[in-house]
């Protein structure tokens, strides 16, 4: 009788089951080569002059994400895809960091000072539960341009990091392909000032009014390059240590879906630095940074796009994805199997 229950139970809830599974695949079907090489050839086109930020190419960088998620559907967060903020410094002759605390701004307001105004892109797909969100961010930001080399002037930044806003952009996309609602606000970040100390991801978490809300938050910085020729299905793959589900969710995902990928798993107690991850940590924010480790072209005007492996930016772009919708709808990720 119980046997018959079970059976019963499971041929009733089948449908259900193969639409979820549906769902999923034919967002992952939606990630390909082509759109990561139309979008990181574009950014890391001379004619963007490196995207320095609180410069023309970084402006013109922001209007052409904000063009491709209108296109795709993609919400803007608030009234406005862009989140416009200042940022200050000490007079060039004095040194001192860029900031964007409204408490380290008013004193330097009271001196010869520097101000930088940049913005953050931010898109949403809304949630059935409104009241949490989780969020997928990169930077789109890197060096501009120094006049004074001999030779190639402009710092291209292809891997560093048109292709994590590649993979966000992606991952938009693919969420919309799923044909399903996520369980929570899906957030699609695009930080400017990376490169000058994380000041986008730091000017939105000092000013979210949601952030209690915030479950959980996936880094994209350099997806694109091998470290080493002999591997080039290397990824490392940090993420916050309390949570070793995370490391799971790859696991079983490399497992069902054939991915190419050879993660270095790197469990961090407090993972504060590196790159927009840390804004987050330090907040309390559970983390996923994909990186795929340095290389000789790092914050070189050499960082072309013509050096990228394709195929890893598109398999580390396909894990992502899944470990998003696993964020995004899962009820809690608070535990795993270590």
């Amino acid at each position: 009788m119980k046997k018959n229950i079970l059976l019963l139970s499971l041929l009733c809830n089948f449908p259900l089951l193969l639409s979820a599974q549906t769902n999923v695949e034919k967002g992952l079907q939606s990630i390909n080569r082509f759109s990561a090489e139309a979008t990181i050839n574009f950014l890391a086109s001379d004619e963007l002059q490196g995207r320095e930020a609180g410069f023309h190419g970084s402006r013109v960088t922001s209007e052409y994400i904000v063009s491709l998620l209108q296109w795709m559907g993609v919400s803007p967060l608030a009234d406005s895809y862009f989140q416009p903020f200042d940022a200050y410094r000490k007079e060039r002759q004095k040194k001192g960091r860029l900031e964007v605390h409204p408490d380290s701004i008013a004193k330097l307001k009271q001196e010869v000072h520097q101000k930088l105004s940049m913005r953050n892109v931010l898109g949403m797909i809304p949630g059935k539960n409104t009241k949490e969100y989780v969020i997928v961010g990169a930077h789109f930001d890197h060096l501009g341009i120094d006049p004074a080399l001999d030779g190639d002037q402009i710092y291209n930044g292809a891997d560093d990091n048109a292709s994590g806003v590649s993979a966000v952009l992606q991952i938009a996309r693919a969420f919309l392909a799923s044909g399903q609602q996520p369980e929570r606000n899906v957030i699609f970040a695009f930080w400017d000032g990376e490169e000058k100390g994380l000041l986008g991801s730091k000017y939105f978490v000092q000013t979210c009014p949601f952030l209690s809300q915030i479950k959980g938050y996936l880094n994209f910085d350099m997806i694109g390059r091998n470290n080493k020729p002999q591997q080039p299905k290397q990824v490392v793959y940090f993420y916050t240590a309390a949570h070793p589900v995370f490391e799971d969710w790859l696991k079983e995902d490399i497992r069902k879906y054939g991915l190419q990928l050879e993660p270095d798993y790197r469990a961090w107690e407090n993972p504060i630095g590196g790159s927009d991850n840390g804004s987050f940590a330090k907040v309390g924010i559970p983390i996923i940074w994909y990186h795929t480790d340095g290389h000789p072209d790092y914050h070189q005007p050499s960082d072309h796009a013509d050096q990228l492996n394709w195929d890893k930016v598109v398999e580390i772009t396909k894990a992502s994805f899944l470990n998003m919708w696993k964020m995004a709808n899962e009820k809690s990720f608070t535990s795993g199997n270590k």
